[in-house]
């Protein structure tokens, strides 16, 4: 086997920290750049990486992105052969309060990135887009190829802005690139302001749950290592292709309702929903539905996990393990 070295952003997060645990069980590489900030917890984060700490293959550089001089360091200091850039401000509603922030990290951040990559002459980039980018589409399914309708809050904004840097980066300096538009993920080490995660604590806590609409808003959610496969079919894909710039959907392929997520939790946790509804929130989506047709063709991506299998396996996960550590952090 071939073994490599792996530049990840927001490797401490929860999709970072999953695809590194994936990447150094087959003898690769991976240098982590994270800031640990305080969206959530940064104890959490430290717990996702805590089993890494003792491999030898594994470097952490506690870096803010949007610090050129520092990532200009770490790029000099080591031979990387793909960058994977998974580091973001996250989520539709905090971006609405904060755009300058979302813009900072996202966009200036990005650029970075890419600039250390110009430098360095390293060629192979992943890019963690979002399906937000498709704002409030009515071409549904989502098509890589679809009209981009407007965006419809700052963070879909900056994730728009970020492929377009891509492409630009791409055609000037001939970096190739996969752009990863990744559907609602959640799994195992999700971030813990997320609904699923969120939810499943308010219903084992006898909480009210915010309920926005009627139920009926869907997405189209994707578990953790059916999304860590697609970004290893990326990289892969990458390493077999050069002149690339390409654009994929990554989800479970099934978009679910509100109401239905709900009842999935509540029957998982074995207790009963306590539902507080409230209107629509500005930035919200009515329905996310991808379209991986183009992935499973050229990627070989098909997503495993169905939601009833994924929603037990998270549930689990939280009992057993996350409700230890939040007693810890209390």
């Amino acid at each position: 086997m071939c073994r490599k070295t792996y530049l990840i952003t927001g490797g401490a997060g929860f999709i970072g920290s999953s695809l590194s645990k994936k990447l150094l069980n087959e003898g690769h590489s991976v240098i982590n750049v994270d800031n640990f900030n305080d969206f959530y917890s940064p104890a959490i984060k430290e717990n996702n990486i805590s089993p890494f700490k003792t491999n030898s293959r594994y470097t952490l550089c506690r870096v803010d992105i949007r610090d050129r001089d520092a990532l200009i360091t770490i790029f000099k200091s080591y031979k990387i052969d793909v960058v994977i850039h998974l580091a973001a401000m996250a989520g539709v509603r905090p971006s609405i309060a904060d755009p300058v922030l979302y813009e900072e990290v996202n966009m200036q951040g990005t650029i970075n990135i890419l600039e250390c990559m110009k430098i360095r002459k390293i060629s192979k980039f992943v890019f963690a887009s979002s399906s937000s980018v498709y704002g409030d589409s009515k071409q549904i399914p989502f098509r890589e190829d679809n009209v981009m309708s407007r965006t419809i809050s700052p963070y879909a904004a900056t994730k728009k802005a970020g492929e377009e840097m891509c492409h630009l980066y791409h055609y000037l300096y001939n970096i190739d690139i996969v752009m990863l538009r990744f559907f609602t993920v959640y799994g195992p080490r999700q971030r813990p302001d997320l609904a699923i995660h969120k939810f499943t604590r308010m219903i084992l806590n006898d909480q009210p749950i915010p309920f926005y609409g009627d139920g009926s808003t869907m997405r189209d959610y994707a578990f953790i290592d059916d999304i860590t496969d697609g970004i290893q079919r990326a990289i892969a894909y990458l390493a077999e292709n050069v002149k690339v710039c390409e654009t994929f959907n990554l989800s479970g392929n099934h978009s679910i309702s509100l109401k239905e997520m709900v009842h999935l939790i509540a029957v998982n946790t074995g207790k009963q929903a306590i539902i507080n509804p409230l209107p629509m929130q500005a930035g919200d989506v009515i329905c996310t539905s991808a379209d991986i047709s183009k992935a499973q063709k050229l990627l070989g991506y098909n997503p495993n996990t169905s939601f009833e299998e994924g929603i037990r396996k998270f549930v689990s996960w939280y009992q057993h393990s996350f409700c230890s550590l939040s007693t810890v952090l209390q």
